[in-house]
């Protein structure tokens, strides 16, 4: 069975339809990239699989590990082993990155019925998690998010990817406007953390991220439908022609 499983997902916003009938599988130990042309659907299907409250699910199923989780509240799917990184993570000023941290592994300690880190089985955690995602120990002394240049809020991002170990990881556009060094540590974070215990779902319109992360299953959306799939070669070719060719087939086949 797939880690994550959404059926003929129907999707609306202010009584738009946005999502026209998605159906995509992600199994753990497999990196599936989202691509498609801006306005195609491809942030709306990530905060729906989130539980997005703007977003109204009009029609399907989003299931993980065979638990329907349609209805659920974003805490409930975190809970359930979903992650998603943001394309623009927001800041909080005087929350710091150690507390905020802690916080969020106890909730899903408490969750599995496990009692909570104590400081120092957290500071222990925290070290080792930074030093797999190559993250400098100072973050964790620094305020979530405030100040910090775009490409530390992604490494932001992966640190909690590596902390939380989620069955499913949603990085939404997680490469828009990084330097090289910064797209090397979003990368490196996929390739390290994704394995038997974690499948990743990868949106982007960018073509250099999956250069470095060669994904298993590459799909195309269109106004709101999967319309394409195929191989890492299909990067390729959408790197070389665009999506020009992807809109005259659907224009003929409809």
């Amino acid at each position: 069975m797939a880690e994550l499983e959404i059926k003929d997902l129907h999707v609306s916003v202010d009584d738009k339809e946005i999502l026209k009938g998605i159906d995509l599988s992600v199994g753990k130990g497999e990196v599936h990239a989202l691509m498609g042309p801006n306005g195609s659907g491809k942030s709306t299907l990530a905060n729906a699989i989130m539980g997005h409250p703007a977003l109204e699910v009009t029609e399907g199923s989003i299931l993980v590990d065979g638990e329907d989780l349609t209805e659920s509240d974003p805490d409930e799917r975190s809970l359930a082993g979903v992650f998603m990184a943001f394309q623009y993570p927001v800041a909080i000023p005087g929350v710091a990155v150690s507390k905020y941290l802690r916080m969020i592994l106890n909730a899903h300690r408490e969750a599995a019925g496990e009692e909570p880190l104590k400081i120092k089985e957290f500071a222990d955690q925290a070290r080792e998690a930074m030093d797999l995602a190559n993250i400098p120990q100072d973050f964790s002394s620094r305020y979530l998010n405030d100040g910090f240049s775009g490409g530390e809020k992604k490494r932001m991002e992966i640190l909690q990817l590596a902390l939380l170990k989620p069955e499913i990881a949603i990085l939404d556009e997680t490469d828009s406007g990084l330097d090289i060094d910064a797209l090397k540590t979003v990368a490196d974070g996929i390739n390290r953390f994704t394995g038997p215990d974690m499948g990743a779902l990868v949106i982007t319109h960018y073509q250099r991220l999956l250069h470095m992360v060669e994904p298993d299953v590459v799909h195309v959306m269109y106004d709101g439908k999967i319309v394409k799939e195929g191989g890492a070669e299909l990067v390729d070719q959408l790197e070389a022609e665009g999506y020009g060719w992807i809109r005259e087939e659907v224009e003929a086949a409809s």
